[in-house]
């Protein structure tokens, strides 16, 4: 379905942001990774989909190294057909105590890299009249947690940029949405499931019963092959026109 397209999926060498690409791969795209991961390995797994790859390592919380990476893009594929705005971190603190280095950076690489990377990318997705941006956001883009101040504002952020753009190319054939998922276990969620295990003297299927039951009614997690499914619909004739969504993946978790 979209043999002959360039996706371009920040943050795309493990977890989250590497489900996007290779679904978005085995449909046909091209793919341009990024991210600090094992480099190789994802680039391995895309090839293995039968597609070209290139890697740029550009640091998504510095512009100058966003617009390297948009015009590497550019120059080995012509332009990014499919923009996904994936790359993000967390610090978890209250309000009080939240350093303020780590507020600016879950800001610049949550929030700000996605405007960025959308700003570079609209002109030839205009000009071309098609287009997909795909921000991933979150469950905390709709909902709110404790102690987590920055990554909440940076989502809800997300949501609000993913509307706008929504809204200015709306007569076009340009079409932005946002993912919102729930638990993904992904690496970083897994430390996360082991450090509460071993905090708590519980088995590692424990730990994930009790992260899940405080958020998320379904008591499962939602997949990476899942969340590209969606992207890929995202990108396909039936998205023509869904616009401005904020799309959660989440088990109910927002649903009460």
């Amino acid at each position: 379905m979209l043999k002959g397209k360039t996706a371009l999926v920040t943050g795309s060498t493990s977890g989250i942001g590497l489900g996007l690409a290779k679904a978005l791969a085995a449909e046909g795209a091209n793919l341009v990774l990024n991210g600090f991961g094992d480099v190789a390995a994802a680039q391995a797994q895309i090839q293995a989909l039968g597609v070209q790859v290139a890697y740029h390592g550009a640091d998504m919380s510095r512009p100058a190294e966003i617009e390297a990476m948009m015009g590497f893009a550019a120059e080995r594929f012509g332009r990014v057909d499919i923009l996904v705005n994936n790359a993000g971190i967390q610090h978890v603190a209250k309000i009080e105590d939240f350093p303020v280095e780590r507020w600016d950076a879950v800001i610049a690489i949550n929030l700000s890299s996605a405007f960025h990377a959308t700003r570079l990318a609209l002109p030839a997705m205009k000009a071309a009249n098609w287009g997909r941006i795909i921000n991933v956001a979150s469950v905390h883009g709709l909902v709110a947690s404790a102690e987590k101040a920055a990554y909440v504002a940076a989502k809800h952020g997300i949501v609000g940029l993913t509307k706008v753009t929504a809204l200015e190319t709306a007569t076009t054939g340009v079409t932005c949405n946002a993912i919102c998922p729930g638990w993904v276990l992904t690496p970083l969620v897994q430390k996360q499931v082991d450090a509460r295990a071993q905090a708590l003297g519980l088995s590692n299927e424990e730990a994930k019963r009790l992260l899940l039951g405080e958020k998320e009614p379904s008591m499962q997690f939602t997949t990476p092959e899942e969340l590209g499914a969606l992207a890929v619909f995202f990108c396909s004739a039936a998205g023509n026109n869904v616009r401005g969504a904020a799309w959660n993946m989440d088990g109910g978790w927002a649903a009460q």
